[in-house]
């Protein structure tokens, strides 16, 4: 069984009023689920908006990323209230555990994605963080949340570093189904990895545009925000697990490990992965194009302001036995890195990620 997109799906500059028709068709006592302080206006305008709609409301935050402390806490007030579905509204984290809840429970999720950060508002995926941040799991849901509503109006208001950010995850979509599916005859994956091509392209060509001036009148924009938001998912959906994740990804779990201060994004971690990975295409599958991959990756990134490094995001490798954790989670058994197409272990890992941090150090 393939779980390919949400049932239904709002876009453009009056997605959140089209929707709620919608909305209210399969549900009249929503959990409104949020986190961010910078985010609580437009919070409370959708709940305004229900309000008047004459829905009976209950709400609840993150007080962490999605972890399960969160997630028990939540179910507590959604049993107590009765509710029959759950809206929600912000980032990756928060829609990760609104659509875990909504599938456990069994009933209807809403996403409302505040960013273009990540694809989560589309995907049947979520994935469980410990209070700290670290990765512990993703976990495969039974469907794709019932409602999407990605209104521009909304996501104009994001900081530009979640677009960046999303920009370099919804990347990751082509770098590693290329990779990991190259040799697989199935026709909807080849299919899923051409689009990741298209998106990629898409991306490189008017990221930068996109960053640069964020409203909804600018057609990079909005085709990059969708991009990000909707296409990456799609992806994921048509091709399965092997087209969503492989050593970028990975990296991004293991470094997840190492708790900071920094607090880098989620696709700001795996746009370095992004770079690890093809470094190892490089010195261990002979990849004679991955380094000008690189360089093509390495303009546009420092154009979107995003780290190049482990250590542009805020993490020494070579202090507390950082290095050593990095590599032992990245390779650990059934980890994605292991979806490439050829074998590495902890010390080609180990010795890729010294090479690329000093070089880059020499460079600055």
């Amino acid at each position: 069984m393939q779980l390919i997109s949400p049932e239904k799906i709002f876009r453009g500059n009056d997605a959140w009023k089209n929707a709620l028709p919608e909305i209210k068709k399969i549900s009249k006592r929503p959990l409104l689920l949020g986190r961010s302080l910078s985010t609580k206006n437009i919070r409370l305008k959708i709940f305004k908006d229900l309000q008047e709609d004459d829905f009976h409301l209950f709400t609840s935050n993150l007080q962490f990323d999605c972890c399960y402390e969160d997630l028990e806490r939540i179910e507590s007030t959604i049993l107590q209230n009765n509710c029959d579905s759950i809206i929600a509204i912000g980032g990756g984290k928060v829609l990760d555990a609104g659509k875990f809840l909504a599938d456990f429970l069994s009933i209807p999720a809403i996403t409302i994605p505040l960013s273009a950060s990540t694809c989560a508002g589309w995907t049947a995926l979520s994935n469980i963080y410990s209070k700290d941040g670290q990765f512990i799991k993703d976990i495969e849901l039974k469907s794709c949340p019932k409602i999407l509503v990605l209104d521009h109006g909304f996501i104009k208001t994001a900081p530009k570093r979640t677009l960046a950010s999303g920009i370099a995850d919804a990347l990751a979509k082509w770098y590693e189904s290329s990779l990991t599916c190259s040799k697989v005859e199935d026709g909807l994956v080849q299919q899923a990895i051409q689009i990741s091509r298209v998106l990629r392209d898409q991306l490189l060509i008017d990221g930068e545009s996109a960053y640069q001036s964020q409203f909804v009148e600018n057609v990079s924009w909005c085709n990059v925000v969708e991009g990000c938001a909707l296409t990456a998912g799609l992806i994921g959906g048509i091709g399965g697990e092997k087209c969503r994740t492989a050593a970028a990804h990975a990296i991004h779990n293991a470094i997840t490990q190492i708790i900071s201060t920094h607090k880098p994004l989620h696709g700001e971690i795996v746009g370095v992965g992004i770079l690890l990975q093809l470094k190892l295409e490089e010195t261990k599958n002979n990849n004679k194009l991955a380094n000008q991959s690189i360089k093509q990756l390495m303009v546009l990134m420092k154009k979107l302001n995003l780290p190049t490094t482990i250590a542009g995001l805020g993490i020494n490798v070579f202090e507390n036995n950082n290095l050593q954790k990095i590599v032992e989670f990245t390779c650990r058994d059934k980890s994605e890195i292991h979806f490439l197409p050829f074998e590495i272990n902890q010390r080609d890992l180990k010795e890729t990620i010294v090479k690329f941090e000093n070089q880059k150090m020499k460079t600055l």
